[in-house]
């Protein structure tokens, strides 16, 4: 009976998800991407259509992002963390451009609060991706 829960429990462990080793590239994808964002966000008080070029060169970049994330290995992680993102039905980057392209401009205060939750949606992707195991030399 103990072999069997001893063998149960490997087995399980190696099921369990693995980790994608840290990616330099990604993690500049990711710091370059939260300051693209923020710095885009903080125009959303003006009539969208002014930054509409910005806006789609910016949710190109966090296509391209997210693609590098989904087709690495073991990333499952960092992936969710990046549909997350860029969902615009959420409360984060993605819904956050969809409702400034649907009103036109958005308040200071809004603006304010929605660049708190996505600063913290990205230092998490930055820190999922700092915190992996670096490749051995």
């Amino acid at each position: 009976m103990r072999r069997a829960a001893v063998l149960l429990a490997i087995a399980l462990g190696a099921c369990a998800p693995s980790i994608a080793p840290f990616s330099s590239i990604a993690f500049e994808q990711a710091t370059s991407l939260k300051v693209e964002a923020l710095a885009v966000m903080t125009k959303a008080g003006e009539p969208f259509e002014k930054h509409a070029n910005k806006v789609e060169v910016l949710k190109t970049n966090l296509e391209k992002a997210y693609e590098y994330a989904k087709n690495r290995p073991k990333n499952e992680y960092s992936t969710r963390q990046w549909e997350k993102l860029n969902d615009p039905e959420s409360n984060l980057l993605g819904g956050f451009l969809k409702r400034w392209e649907q009103q036109s401009t958005l308040s200071r205060v809004f603006v304010d609060e929605a660049k708190r939750l996505v600063t913290d949606a990205f230092d998490e992707i930055i820190g999922l991706e700092s915190g992996k195991r670096k490749p051995a030399p």
